[in-house]
């Protein structure tokens, strides 16, 4: 029976892609720290960053790349619907019956071992129409773009699958 076990568990190992960036820094412009600040609250740009952070994992492992360092930039970012803040400081929304066209505009480098640049991307993606936001929570749009980023940054990593 012990044999199975190691027989299964290394038939796992050897199937299970191990490729994740040894370190993932995500930072914002100062425009949209500023944007934050003022008119979504910081705890939406929390959010926004474990999304992308989540997206680059599942982007990586997909791809089956390995990348030292991947340092990220969040630009600007739009909501679907307004953030708790925006509420707060603005009674007449509605967090359920407002709605806007949302995205993301976000810039990665990506570097090896040794510190050379392997990569840079620069993307963005808003919904160009308003009919297609129903339905969609606070940050859909930006998790949308959030998600083709990642694809897009993996899919030009060394080693990655066409």
């Amino acid at each position: 029976m012990t044999r199975l076990y190691a027989l299964l568990f290394g038939t796992a190992l050897v199937a299970a892609p191990m490729a994740v960036a040894a370190e993932i820094n995500i930072s914002y412009s100062d425009e949209f720290a500023e944007t934050l600040e003022e008119d979504y609250g910081m705890r939406e740009g929390e959010r926004l960053m474990e999304t992308v952070r989540k997206d680059l994992e599942q982007a990586l492992e997909r791809q089956g790349v390995d990348v030292a360092q991947i340092d990220v930039t969040i630009n600007d970012a739009k909501p679907n619907r307004p953030t708790l803040q925006q509420v707060s400081d603005q009674p007449g929304l509605d967090m359920f019956r407002s709605i806007s066209i949302g995205g993301m505009d976000l810039t990665a480098m990506a570097y090896d071992g040794e510190g050379n640049l392997v990569a840079e991307v620069q993307y963005d993606w808003y919904e160009n129409n308003i009919r297609d936001v129903i339905g969609a929570s606070t940050w859909w749009d930006a998790g949308r773009a959030s998600d083709r980023f990642s694809r897009r940054l993996a899919k030009q990593l060394p080693g990655a699958a066409s």
